[in-house]
């Protein structure tokens, strides 16, 4: 089984490039069956997450081909079957995009229940109310939701809790109902302005993405088209809580700052310096860390994919501070590992009551999910001693060549298999 050993210590010092956003990536790739003409993608992180979704939609024929690792070029004009249920695909959450698409395009949908991380309650009664208000009949049946319609009508939907799922996948099966749709209290995030931007390119009629009223009037039929993915605004966050976590000076490039600022406000108010430019975030951290609150939001707040990071920053800040986690409740599982590297945090319900520490030491430690994994790695390259992380398969879903990318910034870290090779690591770094 892989693990990451890492010898901590040295502060992160470089440039980082950013490649595409998971969670934009994910539903666009969905999004692309709904056309019977060849539609090319471009800027896909090659992570496990996509792979695990282009594998599944191969299943039931759809043509894919990677012209190079980030460019994709997708034809489904021969989808063979409307049932989605590889074992792979149970293992990503993004699975139920699927439902929408097929649904919008074929008026008939059944996937395998959703799987992920293992960070709460993630419903999918949003998505259900969203395609039964569009004339869709859902059930749950043998592991499966199923969904049917004669033909899908528009209609008004308001959404109870803002879902960013829920609010793509109904807009994905309004693309193609007929008449209009209008969700409200509809979720913000820049990726779902990004698959808004993606069926309109393929000739959809979508207006108000990114507020909180979407409007879709329905068409007959999507055409081919050529996209870029936005940049990845978490693994840009990731790579600028890494300067601020190991006292280092980061440039992270290939990002939209607009879409990182209540993570640059965080970072300011916890003693970084942070300089902006068109299309890149400098950070810098020469000062001891200081305490804040912070409470995770829908966006424009601060991202619960975020929390774990500033919380890891947070535990060697001076001073008390206090995390909110509004969003999924079992997303604090991760804080064990960091109490074995010498955090001092105690968790109440929804809140992490934080008290810092001067420093971190290694330990042996797993990733519970695929943000807390990564957070718990900036921990391990900050801290005094060796660490060993295992569980990474989690990290790997997300983020791509990540302890490559991190030793391109001077860190100590590998890829190991065996405890001979971890004492070889040590060997080589002692």
């Amino acid at each position: 089984m892989e693990q990451y050993a890492i010898k901590g210590g040295s502060p992160l010092v470089g440039e980082v490039e950013i490649g595409g956003a998971k969670n934009a990536a994910l539903p666009i790739l969905a999004a692309s069956v709904m056309t019977d003409e060849t539609v090319y993608i471009d800027n896909i992180p090659d992570v496990r997450d996509t792979n695990v979704l282009l594998n599944a939609m191969e299943n039931v024929g759809v043509m894919v081909k990677r012209t190079d690792r980030h460019k994709i070029t997708i034809n489904a004009s021969n989808i063979n079957s409307l049932v989605v249920e590889d074992d792979n695909i149970k293992k990503i959450r993004a699975s139920y995009y699927l439902l929408g698409a097929l649904l919008g395009k074929y008026k008939h949908a059944e996937v395998a229940l959703p799987g992920g991380c293992d960070i709460g309650c993630r419903a999918i009664d949003q998505h259900i109310k969203g395609f039964r208000a569009l004339g869709a009949e859902v059930c749950i049946e043998y592991g499966l939701i199923k969904a049917s319609a004669g033909k899908l009508s528009g209609s008004h939907i308001y959404m109870d809790v803002v879902s960013v799922g829920a609010t793509i996948n109904i807009m994905m099966a309004a693309t193609m109902a007929e008449g209009m749709t209008i969700i409200e209290n509809a979720a913000k995030e820049p990726h779902v302005v990004d698959v808004a931007n993606f069926l309109n390119s393929m000739g959809a009629n979508i207006k108000g993405a990114g507020t909180d009223v979407i409007r879709i009037k329905g068409v007959s039929r999507l055409h081919s088209t050529e996209y870029t993915i936005i940049p990845d605004q978490i693994e840009a966050g990731t790579f600028m809580f890494a300067a601020a976590i190991t006292k280092g000076d980061v440039m992270v490039k290939n990002v939209i700052p607009k879409h990182l600022e209540s993570i640059t406000a965080k970072l300011l108010e916890i003693g970084c310096e942070v300089e902006e430019a068109d299309d890149c975030v400098r950070v810098v951290s020469s000062k001891p860390l200081v305490h804040t609150h912070v409470k995770t939001l829908p966006y424009p707040g601060f991202p619960t994919d975020m929390q774990p990071q500033i919380t890891v920053a947070l535990a060697l800040s001076k001073g008390t501070s206090i995390v909110t986690e509004s969003i999924f409740e079992n997303r604090f599982k991760y804080v064990d590992e960091l109490t074995r590297m010498g955090a001092n945090i105690k968790v109440e319900g929804n809140t992490a009551i934080i008290d810092g520490v001067a420093k971190y030491t290694g330990a042996s430690i797993s990733a519970p999910d695929l943000r807390a994994g990564a957070a718990l790695v900036l921990a391990a390259l900050s801290a005094e001693g060796y660490t060993t992380v295992d569980d990474i398969r989690y990290i790997e879903r997300g983020y791509e060549d990540f302890h490559l990318k991190l030793q391109s910034l001077g860190a100590q870290i590998e890829l190991i298999e065996t405890e001979r090779d971890f004492q070889k690591f040590k060997l080589k770094t002692g």
